[in-house]
C-alpha cells in the first residue's frame, strides 16, 4: 500500500535539476490516463532529456543542464 500524502501538493525547482513535487498528487498521460506513482515525492525530468519521462533520471547532471529555481522574466515581459 503507498504512503499516505498530505492534501497539499507542492512543486519546487531546483536549480539546474528536476521539478519536485510533493502531496496528493496524481500524474496522467496525454490521454487522461494514470501513471502509477508509489512515492509521495517525486522528481519531473525539466531538462527534457531523462529515459523515464516525464521522471527525472539525474541526466540533467550528465548534459550540464542549466536552469534557476527562481522564477525567470515572463517572455516579452
Amino acid at each position: 500500500m503507498p504512503p499516505k500524502r498530505s492534501s497539499q501538493v507542492t512543486i519546487t525547482p531546483y536549480p539546474d535539476g528536476p521539478y519536485l513535487v510533493r502531496g496528493d498528487f496524481v500524474v496522467t498521460d496525454q490521454d487522461g490516463k494514470e501513471m502509477p506513482v508509489e512515492r509521495p515525492t517525486i522528481a519531473l525530468c525539466r531538462c527534457g532529456k531523462s529515459r523515464i519521462r516525464p521522471l527525472c533520471d539525474g541526466t540533467h547532471k550528465l548534459i550540464g543542464f542549466k536552469a534557476p529555481s527562481s522564477p525567470e522574466p515572463w517572455p516579452g515581459a
